[in-house]
């Protein structure tokens, strides 16, 4: 998945981010990348590309230490802040991902497709994902938004559908200098009579980015037990749709 342009990107900070130049270095994010593709466990990983348990310790250590968040930020270069779109999608857990041996939350919750895990993302003008959260199923938008925006720098509008419809939530928007795009229920009182329907037609950008993840089945499906390698495995994803830009 690594051409020779991307990875020359690619290799430059990964060693910002003080990861051992050895020389399988290349073979082992090929790995990772090809796991990211096909969802497949660790020990089914080709031979090709090394050692399967050595590349695991690897994502595994990078994941706990971080890493990864860190690479996708800075692959994510000169984003479009003017606009900001929202939006949430469910992920099924496989089976596999359940029995983690932590007493700590591993985002995974009920919902009405059984054991799920929610992706909070936003994305900017380009439509490409700039800031995500990761929580279980049971968690709503209205409830990850918060964070979420918090996180994000200041822009003009954030855009999001009607599932984020909550008078609080305008307020933290307008608060950090930006207008709501945000339609009310059915059942609002306040109406939609402001709504700037011509910039919310352009929330397709958000439910895109959730498709390019999901072409990847180890992002469609969650197969890792612990969030923070879930939570890698979505970053490496973001990062590598900012390898091109």
């Amino acid at each position: 998945m690594l051409n020779d342009e991307y990875w020359s990107k690619l290799e430059k900070i990964l060693l910002q981010e003080s990861i051992d130049n050895k020389r399988n270095l290349r073979m082992t994010v090929e790995g990772i990348l090809y796991r990211m593709r096909v969802g497949c466990p660790w020990r089914d990983l080709p031979r090709v590309f090394g050692c399967r348990n050595s590349i695991y310790k690897r994502f595994n250590a990078w994941s706990l230490s971080r890493k990864w968040l860190n690479i996708f930020k800075a692959l994510a270069v000169d984003p479009d802040w003017e606009w900001r779109f929202m939006d949430g999608s469910y992920v099924k857990a496989h089976q596999h991902s359940a029995g983690a041996a932590s007493q700590e939350s591993q985002a995974i919750g009920k919902s009405r497709a059984g054991n799920t895990t929610r992706i909070h993302l936003a994305v900017d003008g380009y439509g490409l994902p700039v800031e995500f959260e990761i929580t279980g199923g049971e968690v709503n938008d209205c409830s990850a938004a918060p964070d979420l925006i918090a996180r994000l720098p200041d822009a003009k509008t954030i855009v999001a559908d009607k599932g984020y419809d909550s008078e609080w939530l305008r307020e933290q928007i307008t608060k950090k200098g930006a207008q709501a795009v945000i339609p009310g229920k059915r059942n609002s009182s306040k109406g939609n009579a402001d709504m700037d329907w011509g910039l919310y037609q352009y929330r397709h950008l958000v439910e895109n980015a959730f498709a390019r993840l999901k072409q990847y089945r180890a992002i469609a499906t969650r197969y890792d037990k612990l969030k923070r390698n879930y939570e890698s495995m979505v970053a490496i994803a973001c990062g590598y749709l900012w390898l091109p830009m």
